[in-house]
């Protein structure tokens, strides 16, 4: 199966000077926990991601200024991503081997065309992989990948 089959296509993204509180509000606008962040509407070209654990996690508990924080500075740049032929065993074992629970997906020219989540891939996975997803992507033993 091939992962344009399971992605949320075309998916809310944000530019890297949106100030915090707006996307936050876009998040829960959006019902999602993770924003693409993009260069500018019309090239769609990927610079990083926020979640709301980035917001929590380095803006909130370091103390930002949280009205003027800009995304730019609390994002992940440079994620991890997955092209937009990759088959679906392709995304897992990248979501597996970076600990992570949702991957950008973009196509040659590095523009963002859809979002994988862990949730996307567990409605289609047999139980063994959906187990094999989430016990490999909670475990803590070992530094991951900011995301």
């Amino acid at each position: 199966m091939r992962i344009t089959e399971v992605m949320t296509a075309d998916p809310a993204c944000c530019p890297r000077d949106m100030k915090l509180p707006e996307v936050a509000r876009f998040m829960r606008n959006n019902d999602c926990g993770e924003i693409p962040v993009i260069d500018s509407d019309t090239s769609r070209k990927l610079v990083g991601v926020i979640t709301d654990r980035d917001i929590v996690c380095r803006a909130v508990a370091g103390d930002m200024n949280i009205p003027e924080t800009r995304v730019s500075e609390v994002m992940t740049p440079s994620p991890v991503t997955v092209a937009n032929n990759a088959s679906l065993d392709e995304c897992r074992e990248k979501m597996e081997e970076h600990r992570i629970r949702r991957v950008p997906v973009i196509d040659p020219e590095g523009r963002v065309c859809g979002i994988v989540a862990q949730a996307d891939i567990a409605r289609l996975g047999s139980m063994q992989e959906i187990a094999e997803l989430v016990q490999d992507v909670s475990q803590r033993d070992e530094p991951r990948a900011r995301q």
